[in-house]
């Protein structure tokens, strides 16, 4: 065999060599089968090449790909150790499993980017439950300072005592976090409603036993705000103080109730009856069982009123509508009113018009309500003893009724007033206006005798009622207006009342010796 053949021979078995390396090291460095395929392709292309190249080229072409992969495999190798190292920290605070990879591979460029990927999640991750673990601890905090709670178990401890970055941050430790804050919290709910629980029980008492306003500042100073323990046991120590007191001034603090219970029973519109059903409330017997009862009537008034507070109000609020309804009747049948010289009148009559339209406005509002209350509770809403709507319609009833008898009075004062008019003459109504008793001059006293006894002839005749004898009236005729009769006057310009009623009697009696009425007097002017 020749020479070159022979050196061909080689140059051929090196190179297939060279390749069957390059796929060792591709495949020792995680290269994908496409790639190994591409890359030896550019190999056979450099093989292909025209001016091929000199084997020691190869070789020095072949060792800088070599030395280039050696390269990469370190950067993988070193990037895959940081992840790793990375990944172990993260996994410790959040409690959570490594990432699944072969740590002895080299890997591959997707490989690492999904594990840069799962790492940039836990970090997340982390950052979330870190400012949800400072949030709760911040609060878990202040729940133990507000309840003077020390932490007494190894879990309360870290939380509150060690370092932050020191716990872990497990789901399951972020639920016990939550856990604990809302067990706190419901101990400082209860602690609270004790708290508020004795602040009322104090004001009652305060009030009961009408405890000086310098002697509640010192305690209003110290305990009447917050639920702190030292707070709670203030408030306790002054409910036991005046739980004593209480004792000592039975009579004072039945009393005191007594007080509370009726305007409870005003609230709710008791009827008489139903406050006399309460027999202890005419006890004079102050026992301590006396109070209890009081204490418990009050509780159970005070419940039965917050609970139907809406229906109370919307009674009190017709009630009040409808004494104001009441008051503008009354002044609309005073005369008096006529008298008005500031408008007042334009503004009760617009007022009284509204409340004729609003209240059956609010009866049927009412009437609704009170109709849902009652298939609800399936009872009677009462008001003063009587269902309501009852009640209202009595209230109208009773409105009415005294509506036609003080029409009727007025009817009747009228008509014994015509009549006295009739038959003893009209009296002026306003003394100042008087006639006769103002001072007048002699010459307008002679004028004023000369017209009046000239009108008393020609209207004071009577036609006969039993014979031709003409009589004369002491009263004269009405006049065709309808105002009052004017008076005849003496001779001397002065007028005697009496006098001129004993002498109308007498003409009256002179008539066949029988008193003519007053309408018959009527009948016989002429």
């Amino acid at each position: 065999m020749r020479r070159s053949e022979v050196i061909a021979e080689d140059s051929i078995l090196c190179l297939q060599k060279a390749l069957s390396h390059l796929r060792e090291i591709w495949e020792l460095i995680g290269i994908p089968e496409d790639q190994r395929l591409q890359r030896t392709q550019v190999v056979h292309k450099h093989i292909k090449e025209e001016g091929e190249p000199t084997i020691l080229q190869l070789e020095k072409d072949l060792r800088t790909q070599v030395e280039l992969m050696r390269k990469q495999k370190k950067d993988r190798k070193r990037e895959l150790k940081l992840l790793t190292e990375q990944d172990q920290e993260l996994c410790e605070v959040l409690c959570v499993p490594p990432y699944d990879i072969d740590s002895d591979a080299v890997p591959s460029l997707e490989e690492l980017n999904q594990f840069r990927q799962h790492l940039a999640t836990l970090r997340e991750t982390k950052a979330s439950r870190r400012e949800e673990f400072v949030t709760i601890k911040r609060q878990i905090i202040l729940c133990m300072e507000e309840l003077d709670h020390t932490p007494d178990t190894s879990f309360e401890r870290d939380v509150v005592c060690e370092d932050e970055d020191a716990f872990c941050l497990s789901l399951e430790n972020i639920a016990a976090l939550q856990k604990l804050l809302q067990q706190l919290q419901v101990w400082k709910s209860q602690n609270e409603e004790v708290c508020e629980g004795l602040r009322a029980q104090i004001r009652e008492l305060w009030d009961r036993l009408q405890i000086p306003e310098e002697e509640r500042e010192a305690v209003e100073a110290m305990a009447m705000t917050g639920s702190k323990a030292k707070v709670k046991k203030a408030l306790q120590l002054e409910v036991d103080r005046l739980e004593e007191l209480k004792m000592q001034n039975m009579k004072k603090v039945i009393e005191a109730i007594r007080v509370e219970l009726a305007k409870y029973w005003d609230q709710c519109f008791y009827s008489q009856e139903q406050r006399q059903a309460f027999a202890a409330y005419y006890d004079e017997d102050y026992t301590e069982s006396l109070l209890q009862a009081h204490d418990a009537e009050v509780v159970r008034l005070r419940n039965y009123f917050e609970v139907h507070r809406e229906l109370f109000e919307g009674v009190q609020k017709w009630e009040e509508s409808w004494r104001l309804f009441l008051d503008f009747e009354r002044k609309a049948s005073d005369p008096s009113r006529f008298t008005n010289r500031g408008g007042n009148l334009l503004k009760e009559e617009k007022q009284r018009a509204r409340l004729q339209k609003t209240l059956p406005k609010l009866e049927e509002e009412l009437k609704a309500q009170i109709e849902m209350w009652e298939q609800k509770h399936s009872t009677a809403f009462e008001v003063h003893g009587q269902k309501f709507m009852e009640y209202v319609a009595e209230q109208w009833e009773m409105h009415r009724l005294e509506k036609e008898r003080a029409k009727q009075e007025r009817q009747l004062k009228n008509k014994k007033q015509t009549e006295a008019e009739m038959l003893y003459g009209s009296t002026p109504r306003t003394p100042n206006k008087r006639r006769g008793l103002t001072p007048t001059t002699p010459g307008k006293v002679r004028r004023l005798n000369t017209t009046t006894m000239s009108n008393a002839t020609a209207n004071s005749s009577i036609r006969p009622a039993f014979g031709g004898t003409v009589y004369r009236s002491p009263v004269s005729r009405l006049p065709p207006s309808g105002s009052k009769p004017v008076l005849t006057a003496t001779c001397s310009g002065k007028k005697n009342p009496r006098a001129g009623r004993y002498g109308a009697d007498k003409e009256n009696m002179e008539l066949n010796g029988s008193l003519l009425s007053a309408r018959t007097f009527k009948g016989l002017q002429i």
